[in-house]
């Protein structure tokens, strides 16, 4: 495959995977009767607390949005070969995503360092493409990956000490990633690339 190939398999799998998270943890919500969005972690979904519905759906949906994750750093390497931006999705997605799904709440340290690496490397994905392009899609990227970022320091050092509530809170952190990664994916497959440091990157 040609690298305008290779970017379109990237942002194919960015939209899927966006998808997917979002889907499955509507889908798991739906499976948990009494669920609180305001009171109960996303990751309570697919906890000990949960039951088998939320727990496959969401589980689920984390180790598959995870491995599109690593097929999108597959083909955005094969094409431009960008390695700080690959090495931080394979983190996202291997140890995080795929972690997140593998290592329920219960876990404790494997589940909360699997989440962080969600999180802050979906934020920092987003700041470090808003380097790399140009055009309206930089500075959305850089606003969404700081967003992002802010809410999930906002998060670790509130908790549930704000009005939307534990999981309210936890939700602007992981919805805004996953806005930045639809919006991404949907960047790559428009095939309006901007220009990195002088070269074509995606």
């Amino acid at each position: 495959m040609d690298p305008a190939q290779y970017r379109t398999v990237a942002g194919a799998s960015f939209v899927a995977g966006g998808a997917v998270s979002i889907l499955g943890i509507i889908t798991a919500e739906t499976q948990f009767p009494g669920y609180s969005t305001a009171d109960r972690t996303i990751s309570a979904l697919g906890s000990s607390a949960g039951t088998p519905g939320s727990r496959a759906a969401f589980n689920g949906a984390m180790v598959v949005a995870g491995l599109l994750v690593l097929v999108a750093a597959y083909g955005l390497h094969r094409a431009d070969g960008d390695r700080p931006l690959t090495a931080v999705l394979v983190v996202t997605g291997l140890g995080g995503l795929i972690g997140v799904g593998l290592f329920p709440a219960q876990t404790g340290l494997p589940h909360l360092v699997a989440s962080l690496l969600t999180f802050g490397g979906l934020g920092v994905t987003a700041l470090v493409v808003a380097g790399l392009v140009q055009g309206p899609f930089r500075g959305v990227s850089a606003v969404l990956g700081a967003l992002e970022l802010l809410a999930l320091v906002l998060y670790v050092v509130l908790g549930g000490g704000t009005f939307l509530g534990v999981g309210g809170l936890e939700r602007w952190v992981a919805y805004l990633a996953l806005v930045w990664a639809v919006s991404f994916g949907g960047f790559l497959l428009a095939g309006d690339a901007g220009r990195a440091r002088g070269r074509r990157l995606l």
